[in-house]
């Protein structure tokens, strides 16, 4: 059982009671603090839920900006909503309560279904005693708009250039706005002993008038209706994690004021604490799964995400706090097989393919017109395979990262050897799989000599990966000269590649899958190990965004190891393993340690370099989708381009 606390159910809707009191943790980069907290949202705005009954607004509109954080409280009288002892975190909403013999005063701030840029307000007031109750009730929210960008080291705590009109509204009565500074808003009260009352406000960037009972009620119809409820025989306790990742998943999009659409950045410490949205691969990995379940938003997300490249097909690492490419760290190889990925899956499911002859824009710093979606795509089929390219072994170049972005740091070979002739495996593997599906979109758009060139590159790939089974596992890449990387240890991001492309045969696969069962899922409560052995001086690691695949090529060949793994990504694996560990119980980071570090269940650090996912352990997207994408894939979901 958690030590914070246990999921309940509240207006119909998975939540979770949160009773700990203060509990230090180290943050690493940053003091220790005894805060703990969740993202909720919907698709413009972020609402940061803390374990003192505060809260925050993010908001990625025009860039990566917190318009308010830590505040919010309620006060009638001697009570204040910050000191409640119980604090509830629903999927899109939180609550507190607290009360004297007298009064009791609840209150919950819910994210309105839809783009709607602001919270809205519930606060109930009742009279629990004797006498007539009379007195001031104040809602109050200290503005403080901060722009998060590129901060490595000490935050910086930078305004925004623009900051924003930010508005406090009593529906029914008063009204306080401001670019920064406390907002308070007051409504007088007389309650006859029983009675109560529920008041209404509102806190954001106000568009318009509002019906707040309304758009409450509609708002939690409307969540009931679209997160799924199911049963799971093989891992009953984990059912309500669907909509739950679902949700929260969802409530990390944001639509984006400068490219169109919206965007799903990967969050955590890369956008809360370091200011940017990165890499371009996640927000297209998080859309995967929303192609099954909202597949108007998956699409809003692919053409937001193409909208950042260049015209000849390129798509920047990142984007910085103020929405401009950021390719000064990495150049990765890999990005263009994601969109090109979501693009078929999207097809594949919804049969929309008029989506595909709509225009995309450009980034604007490039100055071009927009051309069709398929057409940004078919550019980006070809930047991957004239400018990414290949090695002397025919594989795909490397550059400075694939998936993996420390891949070059860490393969023992000379780095800028590796950056200029390096190949990776990983990037053919995974090729060799897409590039068939991308095929079969581009044949439908009638473009039928890009999908003839697509499936004969993937062929090649898929015959150079079988080359690199050295009988226990296949290689992870090639430097020049004979250099070879992952030969003596096992690089776990390739394996489920070479699977699910069929380079591996079936006998290969159940061997494969034996080895890493018997090696980095070993004594691992969260998942399989990213390498084996773990390397000397280094902290074991769980991600995610490789488990998922894991649990997708498992299940063709080994439904009971599948479905064990994907057990081990669930909130309650955490939580049975590390009760004691926030990071895990409602969100998680995008990898987790392994038993055999020093911090286990919680996440990564490199502090010599200012950066830390353990400064912001909790809202990062892969912790809600990839479970979500390896669900489906357990289903079946689609099977497309799979080879057993």
């Amino acid at each position: 059982m958690s030590a914070f606390g246990e999921w309940t159910t509240v207006e119909g809707l998975p939540a979770f009671e949160y009773r700990a009191g203060p509990r230090l943790w180290d943050p690493i980069i940053d003091p220790p603090t005894s805060r703990h907290w969740v993202h909720l949202g919907n698709r413009r705005i972020t609402l940061a839920a803390d374990s003192d009954g505060l809260t925050g607004v993010w908001d990625e509109h025009l860039g990566c900006r917190w318009l308010a954080e830590r505040t919010g409280i309620a006060r009638f009288g001697a009570l204040a909503t910050d000191s409640a002892a119980v604090k509830l975190f629903g999927p899109a909403f939180c609550r507190t309560a607290v009360a004297s013999d007298s009064v009791g005063v609840e209150r919950t701030v819910l994210c309105p279904e839809g783009a709607v840029p602001w919270v809205v307000i519930k606060i109930d007031v009742l009279n629990r005693g004797a006498e007539v109750v009379r007195g001031t009730l104040t809602e109050e929210w200290d503005v403080r708009p901060r722009l998060v960008d590129l901060e490595f080291g000490p935050v910086r705590g930078d305004a925004p250039p623009d900051a924003p009109v930010v508005a406090l509204e009593h529906f029914g009565g008063g009204r306080a706005e401001t670019t920064a500074g406390l907002l308070a808003v007051e409504a007088g009260l007389e309650l006859a002993p029983g009675e109560r009352t529920t008041e209404w406000f509102r806190f954001g960037l106000l568009d318009g008038p509002a019906d707040p009972e309304a758009v409450y009620s509609t708002s939690l119809a409307g969540l009931r209706a679209r997160l799924p409820s199911i049963t799971l025989p093989r891992a009953p306790e984990a059912a309500a994690e669907i909509a739950w990742h679902l949700a929260l998943l969802t409530g990390g999009a944001c639509e984006d004021g400068v490219l169109g659409g919206h965007t799903l950045n990967q969050g955590s410490a890369y956008s809360f604490r370091h200011g940017f949205n990165g890499a371009a691969r996640d927000p297209l990995q998080h859309a995967l799964p929303l192609v099954h379940f909202e597949p108007d938003l998956a699409l809003s997300v692919l053409r937001n995400t193409c909208a950042w490249g260049s015209p000849d097909g390129d798509l920047p690492y990142a984007l910085d706090g103020r929405k401009q490419p950021w390719t000064q760290l990495f150049r990765p190889s890999d990005q263009n097989l994601w969109a090109l990925w979501l693009a078929a899956e999207y097809a594949a499911v919804t049969g929309d393919l008029a989506a595909f002859a709509e225009p995309v824009p450009y980034h604007p710093c490039h100055g071009a017109e927009p051309v069709a979606l398929a057409e940004n795509l078919r550019r980006q089929f070809r930047f991957f395979v004239d400018e990414v390219g290949v090695g002397e072994h025919g594989h795909v170049r490397i550059l400075n990262a694939d998936w993996n972005d420390l891949a070059v740091t860490e393969s023992g070979v000379d780095r800028e050897v590796m950056v200029e002739r390096g190949e990776s495996v990983l990037n053919s593997a995974m090729a060799a799989w897409v590039l068939p599906v991308y095929a079969s979109l581009a044949e439908r758009l009638g473009d039928a000599a890009t999908a003839s060139e697509a499936r004969q590159r993937a062929a090649g790939f898929r015959e150079l990966v079988a080359g690199e089974w050295n009988g226990r596992w296949f290689r992870r890449a090639h430097g020049p000269g004979g250099k070879v990387v992952g030969d003596h240890d096992l690089w776990l991001e390739v394996q489920p590649w070479a699977i699910l492309c069929g380079a591996a045969t079936a006998d290969q696969a159940r061997a494969l899958l034996k080895t890493i069962d018997e090696t980095c899922r070993a004594g691992s409560p969260l998942g399989a190990r990213h390498r084996w052995p773990v390397p000397e001086g280094a902290q074991g690691q769980v991600w995610a965004s490789v488990n998922m695949t894991l649990v997708w090529a498992a299940s063709l060949h080994d439904p009971e190891l599948a479905w064990d793994e994907w057990r081990r990504m669930t909130l309650h694996a955490h939580t049975a393993a590390y009760p004691e560990v926030w990071t895990g119980t409602l969100s998680g980071p995008d990898c987790y340690l392994a038993p055999d570090s020093d911090r286990p269940g919680e996440t990564w650090a490199l502090p010599d370099f200012g950066t830390a996912m353990q400064a912001y352990p909790v809202a990062n997207l892969h912790s809600h989708s990839q479970p979500l994408m390896a669900y489906l894939r357990l289903l079946g979901v689609p099977r497309f381009g799979e080879r057993a």
